[in-house]
């Protein structure tokens, strides 16, 4: 055995105790690689997109309805409109989409109903 061949009891796992995981690409252990091809939204269907823009509109709606529980009342609202535009686009990117709504997750959190809201729009945007 070579020096750089780990023994066979080695375990190169990951653990995680509790929390959210979300990976993408992940590698673990020696030579170990992740690749990844190009990440993208598939088109919508009617149905979806009714679904989501009835969520984005639910989203604004309690924006206005607890804007009093929200330290910043502005860049919520600069936020989902980032994110609207985004999702009107012919190819929405993934990675503006994620970030946008990280950005609305966090905002939302001092608000139950709000981040609620902000949780069923991630799952039916990333559902799709």
């Amino acid at each position: 055995m070579s020096e750089n061949t780990p023994p066979q009891a080695t375990n190169f796992g990951v653990q995680q105790y509790g929390g959210q995981s979300q990976v993408a690409n992940q590698a673990v252990g020696p030579g170990a690689r992740a690749v990844a091809g190009q990440v993208s939204f598939q088109a919508l269907t009617a149905d979806q997109r009714t679904q989501v823009l009835d969520r984005l509109a639910l989203v604004e709606q309690l924006l206005e309805e607890h804007r009093a529980g929200l330290p910043d009342q502005a860049s919520p609202r600069a936020e989902l409109r980032r994110l609207r535009e985004e999702l009107d686009e012919p190819t929405p990117e993934p990675g503006v989409v994620r970030r946008a709504l990280d950005r609305l997750t966090a905002f939302a959190e001092p608000v139950a109903p709000l981040a609620a809201a902000v949780a069923a729009l991630t799952q039916a945007i990333q559902g799709f």
